[in-house]
């Protein structure tokens, strides 16, 4: 039994080392269509855990035999905040990481349980999946446990969003026909608007799924990220299996692109033709263009923009 797995090197996150809550079986509140693992009946709890003192035997062995990673990250085969000990390994991965980070990947449904959701505002960082926000959408790519209510998940969402004061990311990842409509998109952007994060990552199937679903092409994540509000950031995160679809750019195209949706050196390779990134270069060096760095990420910027500050619209949810 595997209890610890890495280090990964994520662009993301950095280096990583990986604890797996439920390195026996898949036990999860969603069935998602995407899922690598294979289908299972969801569930609310876990009907077999790992003791905290196993989980930190594995942990400190690991952390001496790695000790230049960046981030621990809580994660499963299914939901990490199933673990019925979360609160307590949280509190002991404090006492034992230095400088090291906390990272959880989670599906946001437990955020309705008010001692998760304190739970998780321990962590260094979270990652919060949020693919639909229709009810009929969300339970055809998600399969969620009957007891789960969408629109419960997207207020807790928001509301934590507004509490934590480490660093929350938030992760769509989407099918092809199921979340990628205009309509889906827009209360995606709708709530994403009230939403307090680092960046939100866009992405699409790019491992064998559980269901015969298909994902989507780079061309058309970038499609997608053009629909989201500009003020909000939005990163794609799938490139796995891009294809380039490069294509000419003049320099007014180029600084209206980047002012509509900043893009990274990798995007530019993958969206512009040879022409198109000199031209994107002279940009650069009579400072038409700068590079910012959010949340551990370069971005490629109008430089009229670095004033520019993202309207204050936050609500608490209704």
């Amino acid at each position: 039994m595997n209890i610890i797995f890495g280090p990964v090197n994520s662009r993301r996150f950095g280096t990583s080392l990986g604890i797996d809550l439920s390195a026996t079986h898949k036990q999860c509140n969603f069935d998602c269509l995407y899922c690598e693992l294979a289908p299972a009946p969801t569930v609310t709890r876990q009907d077999h855990s790992l003791p905290v003192s196993q989980i930190m035997e594995a942990l400190s062995t690991a952390l001496k035999e790695h000790e230049s990673i960046d981030v621990i990250t809580l994660t499963a085969n299914g939901e990490p905040t199933l673990y019925p000990y979360l609160d307590t390994l949280i509190d002991a991965i404090d006492a034992v990481k230095g400088t090291k980070q906390t990272l959880i990947l989670t599906n946001s449904a437990t955020l309705t349980d008010a001692s998760i959701f304190q739970t998780l505002l321990k962590c260094d960082c979270v990652k919060l999946s949020l693919d639909a926000l229709s009810s009929s959408v969300f339970e055809k790519i998600d399969r969620p446990h009957q007891s789960i209510d969408i629109l419960h998940v997207k207020d807790a969402v928001i509301e934590f969003s507004h509490c934590y004061t480490g660093k929350l990311y938030i992760e769509i990842l989407f099918v092809h026909t199921l979340n990628d409509t205009p309509e889906e998109i827009a209360l995606l952007n709708e709530t994403l608007l009230h939403v307090n994060c680092e960046r939100i990552d866009i992405g699409t199937v790019d491992r064998p799924p559980a269901y015969p679903v298909s994902g989507i092409s780079y061309q058309e994540l970038h499609h997608i990220a053009r629909q989201f509000d500009a003020s909000l950031p939005i990163h794609i995160a799938s490139r796995h299996h891009a294809q380039t679809c490069r294509s000419h750019y003049s320099s007014e195209e180029i600084l209206n692109t980047l002012d509509k949706r900043p893009l990274t050196h990798d995007d530019v390779a993958l969206l512009f033709d040879t022409a198109s990134q000199e031209r994107l270069q002279q940009l650069i060096q009579s400072r038409q263009i700068t590079e910012i760095t959010r949340a551990g990420l370069r971005f490629l910027v109008p430089s009229k923009n670095l004033g520019r500050k993202r309207q204050n619209i936050l609500t608490k949810p209704k």
